[in-house]
């Protein structure tokens, strides 16, 4: 059912939780003093509601680069008569002593406190407040929370000398807990005494004693009759903690796994310790004994092995002592060890690096808390979607983008993840993917981008835009890619590849979206960092893509966009144009382009006498000649003087070339050209080409118009009748045909392009009744 959950629409509690988020001034809240926020004083909100406003604001602190933080949110909940929490998941730098202290009054029943390092002894004390209701507590990772600053001399001159030291406080246990069934005290510091600090709660459930190093765990059997879950992650084991474990009849889940890479463990998994816990722990439903190595062979020959179809019955095991199992185990983790490549394995979940289905188990049940591990799955997920196919797209992609949100600042997963994203968002995959999954993408990719500046990280996220239709489906996050693109290419030391690939997608972002997008990127620097680019390319002497995208990105942003016209000419745009020409004369595709710009650029009436100068003329008027990508360029130097023209004699301020000589090149440029042309061009408007049409000043302008609609209306009638016709091109052509400074064979094909807009008219009429 995983597609229908990534295919369904969010939930009206998640829409309106997000929405109050964002704007908590409009909603929930007002502005004290012009700072503080306050709840509105006839808000009244259940646990329900308000565990959920803050865990998604954890949420959006984390993941959303957009969402501002606000100082004082965790206040907006210091009143149990208003606003109720219960369960409530805080995450890493978000969350400090005074959030923690604000909320004090509430009865909370589940508080998971993850990676929150600047927690420090104040927040014990506001634990203790909690203690009287409190069932679940996590504090993984919490490493400066058994830390109070203290000073050492207690006066101003010593206080210089001697500043602030941290001390560890030892005298904290859990009395008073006396609810309290769940723990995570995964990586405690050294020095704290785990058993003093465990020894006053009665009845544990589950403990998390993850990255902890014990010699001695004989206190775990004071709940020897009520622990059923029991991690031991990384802790380098001996045979007296054997013995202890054994003793835990109830355990249902026990994790004695640890990182194979973390450092050098003296104990080895053996035969006899994995019957001990078979025999002795009979209610285990999951074992994760990951990263061991295995001292004797518990498996089963392989002659044996082969026979039949794969089996996960006890009685079929390839691993001996899981053949004394009453029935398969839910979960066993063999990640990074050698039996996870068995035949007949005992479980109906296996973590391991066999197969897809075992590397997905492993990123899923190693994700939150083991960032180690999980880029290592990541890495072997990579592999999987390179070489092979998926077969379980829609949980790989959701597993990533849980691993990347979660791990934003972890340069190992943000590498892997990154690079796997590329492959599972590929063509190949892109039917099976929803518009919001795709979204979800995007937003962690955005990410990615913007957290790291390390260029593999970079290169991935930008490879993996590509494979997105843009700029349809990047128009959600529109200003924000392309500033993230802006600053890549900003920056003075440039991976050529990135450089490429930032460029390719500039261009293609800025390609058929609308004028205010458009004037909202120019005002971003764009058409600046295009012509940055351009000179140092210049300055290179290469005509490579980046300087090709350039151009290209160049004529897309000045499409009917007056600014960003001005500004190319105001950042010495046509000194760069005259010195590429120069440069290659050859490049037909970098002449086609910057043409195409120049074009965009003369159909401004009030930047055209910019380009009234001998030396721009004299250029256009040769290129009239140029027969580079087929008439592409004769073209668009042909549009370039057609708009000059229309400005009649009075606007030729120069008297080389002559404005009639210029106008003979024109004619027989145009002559020259096959109507049947298959074009490079793009309209998405004929409005600039439509005002040449009604006016006498320049017939040889009225002609290049009328030869611009007729080739395109015959060679691509589709899509340029109906523009044509909705312009209200028509009677602009008849009038033009009435008058008598017209040319006779611009009146002729001014026909033509009437003859072919009414037929395909008649084509495309429905008939049918």
């Amino acid at each position: 059912s995983l597609k229908m959950a990534s295919d369904s629409p969010e939930s009206l509690m998640t829409l309106c939780t997000d929405y109050c988020l964002r704007n908590l001034e409009g909603t929930l809240c007002y502005l004290l003093d012009n700072e503080t926020l306050r709840l509105h004083p006839d808000i009244f909100l259940p646990s329900e509601i308000c565990d959920k406003l803050v865990n998604e604001y954890v949420e959006l602190v984390k993941t959303d680069s957009i969402f501002e933080p606000h100082e004082s949110f965790f206040t907006l909940f210091s009143d149990p008569r208003s606003t109720r929490l219960a369960r409530i998941h805080l995450r890493e730098q978000i969350v400090q002593d005074q959030d923690l202290e604000a909320i004090r009054k509430q009865d909370l029943v589940e508080l998971y406190l993850t990676n929150c390092e600047k927690l420090t002894a104040k927040s014990l004390q506001t634990l203790v407040s909690f203690s009287h209701t409190l069932i679940s507590l996590s504090l993984f990772g919490c490493c400066n929370i058994f830390y109070e600053e203290e000073n050492p001399g207690g006066c101003e001159d010593d206080c210089l000398v001697n500043p602030t030291r941290q001390v560890l406080v030892k005298d904290f246990t859990f009395e008073g807990f006396s609810r309290l069934r769940f723990l995570n005290l995964g990586r405690l510091i050294e020095g704290v005494n785990v058993e003093t600090l465990l020894r006053p709660l009665a009845s544990l459930a589950a403990l998390d004693l993850s990255g902890i190093q014990l010699n001695d765990v004989g206190f775990l059997t004071q709940w020897k009759d009520s622990l059923i879950s029991l991690v031991l992650y990384n802790m380098d084991l001996s045979e007296e903690h054997i013995q202890v474990i054994a003793q835990l009849r109830k355990l249902r889940h026990l994790d004695i796994s640890r990182d194979h890479l973390s450092s050098y463990y003296k104990f080895k998994l053996t035969r006899r310790v994995l019957n001990l816990f078979v025999e002795n722990l009979v209610n285990l439903t999951s074992l994760d004994i990951s990263g061991h190595t295995m001292l004797e062979n518990c498996t089963i020959p392989s002659m044996e092995e082969k026979m039949g179809q794969t089996s996960i019955e006890p009685a079929k095991s390839s691993i001996a002592p899981f053949r004394g199992l009453k029935r398969p185990l839910q979960f066993l983790g063999l990640f990074e060890t050698s039996l996870c490549r068995l035949m007949h394995i005992p479980a109906y979940k296996v973590s391991g690096d066999k197969n897809e289905e075992q590397v997905l188990n492993a990123i899923e049940a190693y994700t939150e808390h083991r960032p180690e591990i999980t880029s290592r799955a990541i890495n072997l997920l990579f592999d999987i979607a390179r070489i092979e196919r998926c077969s379980q797209l829609l949980r790989a992609l959701q597993l990533v983008i849980t691993a990347l949100k979660c791990h934003k600042d972890d340069k190992n997963i943000q590498v892997t993840g990154s690079a796997a994203l590329f492959y599972l968002t590929n063509s190949e995959y892109r039917m099976e993917q929803s518009v919001k999954l795709r979204r979800q993408v995007i937003q962690v990719v955005l990410n990615g981008m913007e957290s790291y500046q390390e260029v593999t990280v970079q290169r991935n996220c930008c490879l993996t835009l590509c494979n997105f239709s843009i700029p349809e489906e990047l128009e959600f996050q529109y200003r924000r890619v392309n500033e993230l693109l802006l600053n890549i290419l900003n920056q003075s030391r440039q991976d050529e590849s990135i450089q490429r690939i930032a460029v390719h997608l500039c261009n293609a972002l800025v390609c058929q979206v609308d004028n205010d997008h458009k004037e909202a990127v120019g005002k971003m620097g764009f058409v600046m960092t295009m012509l940055k680019l351009i000179q140092k390319k210049l300055a290179d002497k290469t005509c490579d893509q980046v300087m090709e995208f350039s151009w290209s990105a160049l004529w897309n942003i000045t499409d009917e966009t007056p600014d960003n016209c001005e500004m190319f000419l105001n950042y010495s745009g046509m000194k760069l144009f005259l010195e590429c020409l120069k440069e290659f004369p050859e490049k037909q595709e970098l002449h086609r382009n910057m043409l195409g710009l120049l074009g965009n650029v003369a159909e401004v009436k009030e930047l055209r006498p910019q380009l009234m100068t001998s030396q721009f003329i004299s250029v256009f008027s040769n290129l009239l000649e140029s027969k580079a990508d087929g008439i592409e360029v004769s073209y668009n130097a042909c549009g370039v003087l057609s708009h000059i023209m229309f400005d009649g004699p009075e606007a030729w301020g120069i008297c080389e070339p002559h404005r009639e000589e210029v106008v003979k090149r024109m004619w027989a440029a145009i002559q020259s050209w096959d109507i049947n042309s298959r074009r490079n061009i793009n309209y998405r408007s004929f409005e600039p080409i439509l005002r040449l049409l009604p006016q006498g000043i320049s017939p040889v302008s009225q002609h290049w118009a009328t030869w611009a609609l007729y080739n395109l209306v015959s060679v691509y009638p589709d899509k340029y009748c109906p523009l044509l016709i909705k312009e209200g091109g028509i009677p602009l052509l008849k009038d033009m045909i009435k008058m008598a400074s017209a040319r006779q064979e611009t009146k002729e094909m001014a026909r033509k392009v009437i003859e072919h807009c009414s037929n395909f008219k008649e084509e495309n009429m429905d008939t049918s009744r």
